[in-house]
């Protein structure tokens, strides 16, 4: 008899890496003969962004603890306390009803109380981001008094549960001696035979304009090199809050033509067939699918080296270059490099090709079967 598998997450809703990655990952169970519930908290009655196998149910418990994100700190306290009891309840419930043999957290609200359900058989911790995220904020006063406290109390919650997984083995190392730690990176998002010729003259970056990403940073970078390349585009795909601020500094730096801050599209395979060189400036990260997807395409990559993501994926110097955090010249010098020398990047190209073989999905879904057996 196959094994009954719930996932808790916040919601389907997004286009984000981590909602991608358990649609990827349930499809594949389902398919597998894995019976798959998704449970989440804050759908709210919005569409399923990646398609889901007809097999697997949902569950949505319509919390609306993500209400109150934006609003004061007092409310966002409200919103949470008073929705935690009513949470344990409802989860409680659905997993005396479901039965499940294994249940899975995504590190949302039931992080924390999930191991105290009797119900719900062996529990497993997913963290798609790494130790650091709460600090690497840089929030400060109130803030960042709540985002030390949150830290700390990770590292408790982490040990209760039968199994920690985590995507990297830099962040591996920053949790130190947890029980039940183990690394399993996430799987590519797609397969494909197509490979972009490196001979398009655009640098490509792409998510959410938004304080993590720092892609105004990658501004500043393209400032010093957009006068020496004028054949040459830096294309950012994404949208968020950051527009106006990015939008405000493109013109205050005169980047003209020479940069396109474009809306997200479902068609990024062909983007990146248009690119020849990908780029990465982020503060943090946990495992960053977009670097994973340049690599399925044949772009070489040039990414800053922030926790976590870029030192286990990218082999320096032969698929990509890593410089550390705020090295603008450093980082200008290695896409100059790329920019001057198509055998280069096309050599770089084909060896990131080949290192995206780590991440097929047959490979990680097997590691998986391994820690749910």
């Amino acid at each position: 008899m196959s094994k009954r598998i719930a996932y808790c997450i916040p919601g389907l809703y997004n286009s984000g890496g981590m909602e991608r990655v358990l649609s990827v990952k349930a499809n594949y169970l389902a398919q597998a003969g894995y019976e798959i519930h998704i449970i989440t908290t804050d759908q709210m009655g919005r569409s399923i962004y990646f398609p889901l196998d007809e097999r697997i149910q949902t569950h949505h418990l319509d919390l609306d603890y993500e209400g109150s994100n934006g609003g004061p700190l007092h409310r966002k306290v409200w919103a949470f306390l008073s929705n935690q009891p009513r949470y344990r309840r409802l989860l409680t419930e659905l997993l005396e009803r479901i039965q499940p043999d294994i249940t899975i957290s995504m590190f949302g609200h039931e992080a924390s109380f999930l191991p105290d359900i009797k119900a719900g058989g062996r529990k497993i911790l997913e963290y798609h981001f790494s130790k650091l995220k709460r600090l690497q904020y840089g929030r400060t006063g109130l803030w960042g008094l709540i985002d030390r406290w949150r830290t700390h109390k990770d590292e408790a919650v982490v040990r209760r549960y039968d199994h920690f997984v985590v995507l990297t083995e830099e962040d591996k190392a920053l949790w130190g001696e947890v029980p039940g730690i183990c690394v399993i990176p996430n799987p590519k998002p797609f397969e494909t035979t197509e490979l972009t010729t490196t001979e398009h003259r655009q640098v490509l970056a792409a998510g959410r304009y938004c304080h993590q990403k720092n892609f105004e940073e990658l501004l500043y970078i393209w400032q010093e090199l957009a006068p020496r390349y004028p054949d040459w585009k830096l294309a950012i795909y994404g949208n968020g809050e950051d527009r106006p601020k990015l939008e405000a500094l493109a013109r205050e730096l005169q980047l003209g033509a020479s940069l396109e801050l474009a809306m997200p599209t479902t068609q990024m395979h062909e983007v990146y067939l248009q690119s020849s060189i990908y780029a990465m400036t982020s503060r943090y990260e946990g495992l960053p699918m977009v670097l994973i997807e340049a690599q399925t395409m044949g772009l070489p990559i040039v990414s800053y080296a922030c926790k976590c993501g870029p030192r286990d994926i990218i082999h320096e110097g032969q698929d990509g270059y890593v410089l550390e955090e705020g090295d603008r010249a450093g980082f200008a010098t290695a896409l100059s490099r790329l920019m001057d020398d198509a055998e280069l990047r096309q050599c770089m190209g084909r060896s990131a090709r080949e290192a995206s073989a780590r991440y097929d999905l047959e490979r990680i879904m097997q590691q998986w079967l391994l820690l749910l057996s």
